[in-house]
């Protein structure tokens, strides 16, 4: 199935049709949707490639936001801005998500992992908005190649070891060193980075301001759950070191999540809070994983879902309001609620949506990622506590800027919102709050 999947892509990236791009994409995602069987953990495609349950749900994520992306960027294709070139790099991302999520070999992994760097920066830097796009890229660019070196020099060391890099076939010594330490940073700091984790997040911000829409949803809805599934992937390999250092990443987590909170509720900039905001819930992510337990497993998975779509449909909105007013300062994109109320109901949905409100995925995550926390360390319920309150506070400060108080003096007249932009953001909010319903998947496969 993988194999038919990769080469119609292929194909499809030939074609220059805005529509039948879309819709091929729609019938692809319908025949994996209905192609997983859910009575196996692993479905076996070649010695290769294979689709678990996480690999299944990312690349359903990977697919859904793709189709959005293409839904969202309507006028690149009316505007004829080298719109065919836009579509083959979205596809090129999408082959080489998929590959990512679905290969069984750890150098194969790595390969698709960094590829997936190239159509996004391709993205950043020939339809991002200011010239500042520029150093976004590198920025980006320099922080992911900087940390993924270690990796591939880990991987090499891996098959020296174990003469295999297949995943599930291999193991390591549970040798409490300074070698096997540093071989450990190795191989899970490029996962930290993509994540990202607090103190290396730098880039996240820069980039997705910087980005056009497109650029911005895929780095939320899906490149980011690429730090998550490699930790998942790696982590397993390192238990026995990962359990005397597993206290550091949770401190550095809640701690920085905490101070990126603060930083959330001085942000002028719409992206940029959105931005930050990733930073926080991607923390909590990386705390479930740390805290190696069942809980924080399927936590993780749900969060990473449940956020792919809420942050998605955020950026989704800021850029319908950047089209309008011409600035995404919430100073001027003020008092939206008298000139769009239409659009204020989706801004409220999906801003609870992004607090984990009931019933988002955000909420069933966060719980089960509060459980693993808590059960790892009690004195984790301060930390907890001040983020999720915090959490509400810079939500509530992104929502009732953007929505009250009084609007542009210069502002004549503005499209209340079209039905296209309800399509795109009604299948952002109806997965995020329906997907809930079927969790029991989840927590019976992983």
């Amino acid at each position: 199935m993988l194999k038919y999947v990769l080469s119609l892509l292929l194909l499809m990236s030939l074609s220059v049709s805005w529509l039948s791009c879309k819709l091929f994409l729609f019938l692809l995602f319908f025949l994996i949707s209905v192609s997983f069987n859910y009575n196996f953990f692993v479905s076996m495609s070649s010695f290769y490639f294979n689709m678990d349950s996480l690999s299944y749900a990312l690349i359903i994520l990977s697919i859904w936001i793709i189709i959005l992306i293409i839904q969202a960027s309507e006028k690149i294709y009316k505007e004829n801005n080298h719109f065919s070139l836009f579509m083959t790099m979205l596809i090129m991302l999408l082959v080489f998500l998929i590959l990512t999520f679905s290969v069984m070999d750890y150098l194969l992994f790595y390969i698709s992992f960094e590829s997936s760097l190239i159509p996004t920066l391709i993205l950043i830097l020939g339809w991002g908005y200011q010239p500042e796009r520029l150093q976004a890229g590198v920025y980006m660019l320099f922080y992911t190649l900087f940390a993924s070196l270690p990796l591939l020099i880990s991987i090499i060391s891996l098959y020296k070891m174990n003469g295999s890099l297949v995943m599930g076939f291999m193991n390591m010594d549970s040798e409490n060193s300074v070698i096997y330490f540093i071989w450990y940073l190795a191989s899970i700091f490029a996962f930290m980075v993509k994540l990202p984790m607090f103190l290396v997040h730098l880039w996240l911000p820069k980039a997705h301001v910087e980005a056009p829409v497109a650029g911005s949803m895929i780095l939320a809805g899906v490149l980011l759950k690429l730090g998550g599934y490699g930790l998942i992937r790696m982590l397993y390999l390192f238990s026995y070191i990962n359990m005397y250092i597993s206290w550091i990443w949770l401190s550095i987590s809640l701690v920085g999540g905490v101070i990126v909170s603060f930083s959330c509720l001085r942000q002028v900039d719409m992206k940029a809070l959105i931005a930050y905001s990733s930073v926080v819930h991607m923390g909590l992510v990386l705390c479930g994983l740390m805290s190696f337990n069942w809980w924080g497993l399927n936590g993780a998975l749900v969060v990473m879902m449940g956020h792919g779509l809420c942050s998605s449909g955020l950026f989704c909105l800021a850029n319908m309001t950047y089209e309008r007013m011409g600035s995404r300062s919430m100073m001027i994109s003020k008092g939206m609620l008298n000139i769009m109320p239409n659009m204020a109901l989706w801004w409220f949905l999906l801003s609870v949506g992004n607090m984990a409100a009931p019933p988002t995925l955000n909420l069933l995550g966060e719980i089960c990622l509060f459980i693993s926390i808590l059960s790892w360390n009690k004195l984790s319920m301060l930390g907890l506590s001040i983020l999720s309150f915090f959490s509400a506070c810079y939500t509530l400060y992104l929502y009732s800027m953007s929505q009250h108080g009084k609007f542009y003096s210069s502002l004549f007249s503005c499209c209340s919102g079209k039905v296209a932009e309800y399509y795109t953001l009604s299948l952002h909010w109806i997965p995020l709050n329906l997907v809930i319903l079927s969790a029991h998947y989840v927590f019976y496969l992983i």
